[in-house]
């Protein structure tokens, strides 16, 4: 359907969409166009199969070229969200980790009242072959899966950001989210919490916490979704740090 009306405000803005190893142009265009007719426009690359910048999005992307011309490319998923607050892991696959699992319209919702809060949101998206690998899916606050027929239950790239980003759409059209202002510092950004896990892990690592080495990346992602979901801040954060000086160097090293 044609609809294309220059004429009228062009509306962006909204949660990052982050497509991990995105394989096909065409598929990345393709998805920049859904983004744009929901108003969104940050668009970052983790790792395009094929490079990028890549001239077989552009025709695809339907006049969607503030979105390619935006993108940002990142070489892994952690650099990808470390300025956010909030992600969530769009994906079918049932999963071992015990994070929130909700769906496109709830996740809208979700992100309405993060934003509303003052947080920065990103949906993460899997590549066309294999979808999100588990690693990913450790930097989200919750998954969001899309209620379809269970015995066929396959969408395409564009597809997906689509049903998520026109939910994201929907939630904002004709009411304002209900906030409480929150007294509370920011939300610790994923860069803070990557930095956070990566001490506590290497700090197990020493005491011979995971002594069961095949057990390690198991041990690993539960512990950070048990982090995850609790909605930590700044501040919060940086007494974890203090927690794991003192426990590490002994009496009095802790202190800030």
């Amino acid at each position: 359907m044609a609809g294309t009306d220059r004429r009228r405000d062009m509306k962006t803005g909204g949660p990052a969409v982050i497509l991990i190893e995105p394989q096909l142009g065409e598929n990345i265009g393709m998805a920049a166009r859904a983004m744009l007719n929901c108003g969104l426009d940050d668009m970052r690359l983790v790792r395009p199969r094929d490079g990028w910048p890549n001239p077989s999005a552009t025709s695809p992307a339907s006049g969607a070229t503030i979105v390619l011309e935006r993108a940002r490319v990142f070489e892994c998923t952690a650099d990808a969200v470390a300025d956010l607050n909030r992600v969530y892991a769009a994906t079918a696959r049932p999963r071992d980790m015990t994070l929130p699992v909700l769906t496109p319209r709830r996740g809208a919702d979700d992100m309405r009242q993060a934003v509303a809060g003052g947080a920065r949101v990103g949906v993460l998206f899997g590549s066309e072959r294999s979808g999100l690998q588990n690693d990913d899916i450790t930097h989200a606050d919750a998954v969001i899966q899309v209620p379809l027929n269970a015995a066929f239950h396959s969408l395409n790239l564009s597809q997906a950001v689509l049903l998520v980003a026109y939910e994201w759409f929907q939630a904002g059209v004709g009411c304002q989210p209900a906030y409480i202002p929150n007294s509370r510092t920011p939300a610790a950004t994923k860069a803070e919490l990557m930095g956070f896990f990566n001490r506590l892990e290497s700090a197990l690592d020493s005491c011979g916490f995971f002594h069961v080495a095949e057990k390690r990346p198991i041990m690993v992602r539960n512990i950070r979704n048990f982090f995850q979901r609790a909605d930590l801040r700044e501040q919060e954060v940086k007494t974890l740090h203090g927690i794991v000086t003192s426990l590490v160097r002994g009496p009095d090293s802790g202190r800030i």
